[in-house]
């Protein structure tokens, strides 16, 4: 695998990410709180690798200039701007979410998950977006 490979990857691990959180939104719906469990704990391994992943690509690639122009243009960079904001929210947001849940102190794990949960899926969904307007168009 090359550094090149690495923005896919993490666009693929975004997507995964989407997927188990949704999967985990479903399952405590349903009362399925093993499987919850599971995807959430999927979902935040998930986003650590990514994370990993990215920031080694950019310690590598640096800064990658978004070229279009057009219509294009400032709907990337809100998508961009909203996105490197919450993205810095998520993390100590899933912190505390999980740590609630890990010492079993439910009620605020809730409270918190209401925040945490959309925030993420947004941040996952629109890291997508950002990889298909840079790599992609």
């Amino acid at each position: 695998m090359e550094i090149t490979d690495l923005p896919t990857v993490n666009a693929c691990l975004n997507s995964i990410s989407t997927l188990l959180l949704t999967a985990g939104y479903l399952f405590i719906r349903r009362g399925e709180v093993q499987r919850h469990r599971l995807a959430m704990a999927g979902a935040f391994v998930t986003s650590c690798v990514f994370l990993t992943s990215y920031l080694i690509y950019h310690s590598q690639a640096g800064s990658v200039p978004f070229t279009k122009q057009g219509w294009v243009r400032p709907v990337y960079f809100a998508i961009l701007i909203s996105h490197i904001i919450l993205a810095a929210a998520i993390v100590p947001l899933a912190l505390v979410t999980l740590y609630h849940a890990w010492r079993e102190r439910f009620d605020k794990h809730r409270r918190i998950a209401r925040w945490t949960w959309p925030i993420w899926m947004y941040v996952s969904i629109t890291g997508v977006a950002i990889y298909l307007m840079l790599y992609q168009m």
